[in-house]
């Protein structure tokens, strides 16, 4: 079949308008569960500090001599325990004629751009509090100050291969990895006894997306058959939470993580501690564009690294 001679076509025509969809099609992740879950607090200090204390062992040694004179107990000083602040940031310089051009999507290029500068830097504070990163003070010459992540401080309360090694516990060094194991519920309950011992009470399970479904497996997923009430029992094929002996934990995907380690955490003993808040400061212009800084600086507080736990060097089954 051929087209009539003389036919006007849309190929030779000039003065179409484009065909734009006013809209941008995003779908990177922005969901930061660690830094949403945690509590927020104040620094003063680019070496923010805190302290942490401990009761005595308990004993059955507790017995005193009817009329005796009374002795002093044997007293000992809380620990003293920091972090450094490190300040995280992003500069969007936008030119005039950008500005002020029609654009699809969005009516102003440098609201658009901080804002996604703004999701980009939350999401790497998620990366950088769960990386395995020890605390650096940085110099003018060396490089910038970095704080210590949960993993350069959790000690207490772990599961590890064999010839992996936990960091001092201060934030000063690093975990040692190595060959990693399959993710077993032995290890996580494990873990949550070793948290429970120490006095803590475990209420969030964080894990990377290849671990979700390994503990979707575990017998002990309080989501496979639940019940609440009078309502019917469900069963579901994900998990939602972890009925261990010590309470239910809230299991909870993180895609910013390791992908070989799992934590086990109390929210109400780890903060962010922020020594500037984000915010959004106009540069100085050099010429014919707007140049936008946002940043913030901050720290990881672990308040009590012995209400947390990991598990670490782990694979999907």
């Amino acid at each position: 079949m051929s087209v009539p001679s003389n036919t006007y076509l849309r190929y030779t025509s000039i003065g179409v308008r484009e065909d734009l969809a006013d809209v941008i099609y995003d779908i990177s992740p922005t969901d930061t569960p660690i830094m949403s879950s945690i509590g927020k607090a104040r620094a003063t200090q680019t070496n923010h500090e805190w302290q942490t204390d401990a009761l005595a062992a308990a004993t059955t040694a507790n017995a005193l001599i009817e009329g005796d004179d009374a002795s002093a107990a044997s007293l000992s000083p809380t620990t003293r325990v920091g972090n450094y602040t490190q300040i995280v940031g992003k500069t969007v310089q936008v030119s005039g004629t950008l500005e002020a051009v029609d654009k699809a999507g969005r009516k102003s290029e440098k609201a658009y751009q901080l804002a996604k500068a703004s999701s980009e830097i939350k999401r790497d504070i998620e990366t950088i509090i769960t990386a395995n990163q020890a605390k650096t003070n940085g110099t003018a010459t060396s490089g910038a100050r970095k704080l210590g992540s949960l993993l350069s401080y959790i000690t207490s309360n772990v599961s590890k291969g064999s010839a992996g090694t936990n960091p001092t516990g201060d934030g000063s060094d690093v975990r040692s990895d190595t060959t990693t194991r399959t993710f077993l519920e032995s290890m996580l309950k494990d873990v949550a006894q070793q948290i429970f011992e120490d006095g803590g009470t475990p209420k969030m399970l964080v894990v990377p997306p290849g671990l979700k479904a390994t503990v979707s497996g575990f017998a002990g997923v309080a989501q496979q058959r639940y019940v609440t009430g009078a309502e019917p029992t469900t069963i579901v094929a994900a998990a939602g939470a972890y009925l261990s002996d010590f309470g239910l934990i809230s299991i909870v995907p993180d895609r910013f993580m390791r992908s070989t380690d799992a934590l086990m955490l109390d929210p109400e003993y780890a903060a962010l501690a922020y020594l500037r808040p984000f915010q959004t400061n106009d540069l100085a212009k050099t010429g014919d564009s707007d140049k936008t800084q946002i940043l913030a600086e901050l720290t990881l507080e672990v308040r009590n690294e012995k209400a947390h736990g990991g598990i670490f060097d782990i694979k999907a089954a």
